[in-house]
């Protein structure tokens, strides 16, 4: 039967649900709105729609790499309170969201809620969570990594952070590799690097680091002559920062990361290169 505009908007006001939600749940009832709304309320979507728009400033965040270690994926997932996100139920969606990702070619988490999860979209299966949990719940971000290389993973305890790195050069069977391939990822959660070679670093940002710089060796009275060279010490000094490959080894403060790679890669006789990496912290 048809379904009129006037019996979707009556059932909108009534459960709060979305009009496709309404559409639907109408079609299967025959526009009785009354079963319809039953029908939104055992899929958890009317009790779904009043959570909506509460703060979820909770959540994990979790990571899959798949078999073979060149297909990963990263997700924040966030909900309303650390009870819920430390629930079986939430961290098995969760888990379950973040294995599905990986042969999907998806970019953009409105693109991943148009996507097919068990014959449902994803944007529905989230609706039913929200009901079934009995708080609002987010798909935040993600990140995918497919590549022909090495995709690793490390979520720290706690499941508030994690990191995936992409390493060309070595092979998931070398024992010396793969702890290499870990502690580059344990790297990145502990320092936060901004990219990994200098060359990658935004223009912008550098210039605007440069010319703090320039103006706190003028407060300080420094001679108009050597503020320049003062900038560029101090550059020199973020790079060392922000720069993956220029940062000390927090394992072992005697060398950076670029000796490091230098190190394994003659120990396994193969160049290895550091490809990318993505760090997520929970709310950021």
């Amino acid at each position: 039967m048809e379904i009129s505009a006037q019996q979707v908007k009556e059932l909108r006001e009534k459960t709060g649900a979305g009009m496709m939600d309404c559409k639907k749940a109408l079609a299967e009832s025959n526009g009785d709105v009354e079963k319809a709304t039953l029908v939104l309320r055992e899929k958890g979507i009317a009790k779904a729609a009043s959570k909506e728009g509460r703060a979820t400033s909770e959540g994990i965040i979790i990571s899959v790499i798949h078999p073979g270690d060149k297909l990963g994926t990263m997700v924040e997932i966030n909900c309303e309170t650390d009870f819920v996100a430390r629930t079986d139920k939430f961290r098995d969606f969760a888990r379950q969201i973040t294995t599905e990702i990986g042969p999907m070619s998806v970019n953009t988490v409105e693109e991943l809620l148009d996507q097919k999860l068990n014959g449902k979209l994803v944007a529905d299966v989230v609706k039913e969570t929200i009901g079934s949990l009995g708080e609002n719940m987010q798909l935040k971000r993600f990140v995918r990594f497919k590549t022909d290389d090495y995709v690793t993973a490390y979520i720290h305890p706690g499941d508030k952070l994690g990191v995936m790195v992409e390493i060309s050069g070595g092979s998931a069977s070398d024992d010396r590799f793969r702890t290499f391939a870990r502690d580059i990822a344990m790297q990145v959660a502990a320092t936060s690097p901004i990219c990994v070679r200098r060359e990658e670093l935004d223009r912008t940002v550098l210039e605007k680091e440069r010319e703090i710089y320039r103006q706190q060796a003028k407060n300080e009275g420094k001679p108009e002559k050597i503020i320049d060279k003062i900038a560029d010490g101090k550059i020199e000094k973020f790079y060392s920062e922000v720069v993956l490959m220029e940062q000390l080894f927090v394992k072992d403060n005697e060398k950076t990361i670029g000796s490091l790679v230098k190190e394994v890669s003659a120990a396994i006789g193969k160049p290895i290169t550091i490809k990318r990496f993505a760090r997520f912290r929970l709310g950021e």
